[in-house]
Parts: structure tokens; sequence; C-alpha cells
């Protein structure tokens, strides 16, 4: 009975979970009507990306802190400003991209999902600004890669969550697609690991879970790509791989909420 009492009580929560999910969304709209003359004119030519991504990384502690969060970042290796990298982290939170673009000074371009275009007004800067593909058709996903070299091309640094999804919460860490260290190769860039080890837990896909909290970032030293040549693809993506698996499966937080039971662990995300 005590247990049954118990686990009732998370029930009392639902509302305010609702009304501060609801005020994320609050606080995108009403941030991005505000900025949206300024978008214009820094999206409209390639050379203001630098200032754009300043605009961007204000937006994005804005965000963060304004949904209660705290970030705790932990740093191996810092980042050079003059060079260019790419960024690979695991993918368990729609919160996540602000915190990849929180966590760098340096400019950095995502290879996105298509999906996302059709959120209002969003949706119109982020075609502007991300090299999007359609996960669905082979041949998005091909060219995808072009447009992203041309970005590294010009200094600026890549960000791929390289599982492709958010997988289902029963899942560590799902398999790494080719495209990130296939590029990386190319052009001699260096891995950049990072591990988000709360965004399943304090901002999942389901609207009745989560809370305000320390959401935990980990930069792996750097895994070098100098002389890899295309044969070494599948070793560097199984590297890069073990690298954030094994941050994630020693930390007690996630793993408690990775091993939930089955009927509490199975919300996908939509995109």
């Amino acid at each position: 009975m005590g247990y049954l009492k118990f686990k009732d009580l998370k029930y009392i929560y639902f509302p305010f979970r609702l009304i501060w999910r609801i005020w994320f969304y609050v606080l995108i709209i009403i941030s991005i009507l505000i900025m949206a003359p300024f978008m214009l004119i820094l999206t409209s030519e390639e050379k203001y990306y630098p200032i754009f991504w300043k605009v961007m990384r204000g937006w994005s502690f804005f965000l963060i802190y304004g949904m209660g969060f705290r970030l705790k970042v932990e740093r191996e290796q810092e980042i050079d400003r003059n060079k260019s990298y790419m960024f690979c982290a695991n993918h368990a939170s729609l919160i996540d991209p602000w915190v990849l673009i929180s966590t760098s000074k340096n400019p950095i371009v995502f290879v996105g999902k298509k999906e996302l275009v059709k959120l209002p007004i969003f949706g119109f800067f982020y075609k502007k600004v991300v090299v999007m593909v359609d996960r669905n058709d082979a041949k998005s996903r091909k060219n995808v890669y072009g447009r992203a070299k041309n970005r590294l091309k010009n200094g600026t640094s890549v960000a791929i969550f390289p599982e492709g999804f958010v997988p289902t919460e029963n899942v560590v860490l799902a398999p790494f697609k080719n495209g990130a260290f296939s590029l990386a190769i190319e052009h001699q860039i260096p891995i950049v690991p990072q591990v988000y080890y709360d965004g399943k837990r304090l901002f999942s896909w389901d609207f009745f879970k989560g809370a305000p909290g320390v959401f935990r970032v980990k930069q792996c030293r750097f895994i070098e790509t100098d002389n890899l040549v295309m044969e070494d693809k599948n070793k560097l993506k199984e590297k890069t791989h073990n690298v954030i698996y094994n941050e994630l499966i020693i930390d007690e937080l996630y793993m408690k909420d990775t091993d939930r039971p089955n009927n509490e662990r199975e919300f996908k995300s939509p995109l």
C-alpha cells in the first residue's frame, strides 16, 4: 500500500511539468520574434556567420538557464580558436543542440534533420544555417556531406549527432552513422567527443518527465585523424563510439534512467 501511494504521488507533479514544458516553447517563440530582424540580416550572407554564432550562443544560454538548468562542463582538452573540428555527442534530448552551441566559442554548423524545417518561424532560420538531411532519402544523405565540406573549407567546425536520431530511452548509445567520420578523415580534422549525461533524465521527449537541474557535459580528449585514410573510417567510428559509451555506462544517474522498467522507458522522439 505504501508503495502504491508513493507511486501515485508522481502524478501530482504532472500539471507542473506540463506548464514547465510549455514554458520552453514560450521562451523559444518570444526570443525568436524579438531576434527576427537581426537574424534576417545575420543569415543573409556567409560572412556574418561568426556574429550569428555569438547571437546563437547567447540565445542558447538564455534558453538553458531560462528552463532552470545549470551547465557543468568538464574539458579534458580545449579547442583551438583557429582550427576546425568535428563535434560528436550522444543525443537524448531536445535541449542537446543548444548545449552544444553554448559550449563552443568556435562557429559550428550543424548537420540536422530536415523535419525541423516544419517548425513555425524557427524552421525559416533553421534552413538558412543548418546543413539539412532527409534521413529517408539516400541522395540527400549523400549530398549533405558535399555541402558540409564547403563550410569546413571556410574554417567552420561541424557538429553531428552521429546516432542519427534520438533512440528510445532504454538504449545506452545507438550505433553511429558513417558521415561524420568520413568528413573528419577527408579534411584531417580532430573528432571532439562530447558526453551528455542528463538529457533523458532532465528533459526527455516525455512531456510528463523532467525537472530543472545540473546538465553535466564532458568534452573528452580529441581523437586525431592525421594520416588516416578512408579505410580507417570504421575504426575511427568505433573508437569514438567507445569513448562516449564507456563514459555513459559508468555514470550512475544515466544508467539508472536507462535501466527503468519497460513500461516507463519506451517513449520515442518524434523526430
